[in-house]
């Protein structure tokens, strides 16, 4: 469920980049949520679309044999909620303390029909969204282990404009439901990784990054 919408002043730490950023002229809500706070639930009314501004979010889906499935992480500047029906087909949660940008979806669906960069702008995010998708099936059905855990920490160092040093928001858990692996396979394949020098663990939210080239490699 959604906090009370608290209206605030701040320093975006997103990044204008000639997209839906750059075209939207409107005000907007930006709530404040807690760590592993609900954003929005599976099957609710998806009456906005979200940005994060800061902090990061996971989306996930429910399982029939009560598994969870998590979709995809969110981070600061990424959009998340664009849907093409009514209802939400995920449920969203904060994963750290996070701020995140509510876009009213018919606000949204008026501008673009006014305003061609607009609606070349959510065709853009609706493309790019698409094709994480793909990624994460290719991933899933075809790499190993360590080629997934791999994967997934040069994908939070590119999308958070980490150089070697990550600060991971997700747990070992979180990881666990988006490779599609148990969390013991996620410990021992960061155990190996560091035993063979390519990362370093000084802390269980902490990743560095030693050897990025051997990394990159492996997930090509």
């Amino acid at each position: 469920m959604l906090s009370p919408i608290r209206t605030q002043s701040f320093e975006p730490t997103v990044h204008l980049d000639g997209g839906l950023d750059a075209v939207l002229a409107m005000p907007c809500a930006c709530p404040r949520f807690a760590r592993d706070e609900e954003i929005f639930g599976e099957g609710e009314t998806a009456d906005y679309v979200y940005q994060v501004v800061s902090g990061a979010v996971r989306t996930y889906r429910i399982l029939r044999d009560g598994r969870r499935q998590i979709d995809e992480f969110h981070f600061a500047g990424d959009h998340f909620g664009l849907e093409l029906g009514e209802a939400h087909r995920v449920t969203a949660e904060a994963m750290t303390d996070t701020t995140i940008r509510m876009i009213r979806r018919g606000a949204l669906s008026d501008l673009a029909a006014r305003r061609g960069d607009a609606a070349r702008a959510i065709l853009r995010l609706t493309a790019e969204g698409l094709q994480r998708s793909q990624d994460h099936v290719l991933m899933l059905g075809r790499r190993s282990a360590c080629e997934r855990v791999a994967g997934l920490l040069l994908d939070i160092a590119e999308r958070t404009h980490a150089k070697a040093e990550l600060d991971v928001p997700m747990s070992r858990q979180d990881m666990a439901d988006y490779l599609g692996l148990t969390i013991e396979t996620v410990s021992r394949t960061l155990t190996s990784l560091q035993d063979e020098g390519l990362i370093a663990l000084p802390s269980v939210r902490h990743v560095v990054l030693q050897d990025r080239r051997a990394l990159e490699r492996m997930t090509a």
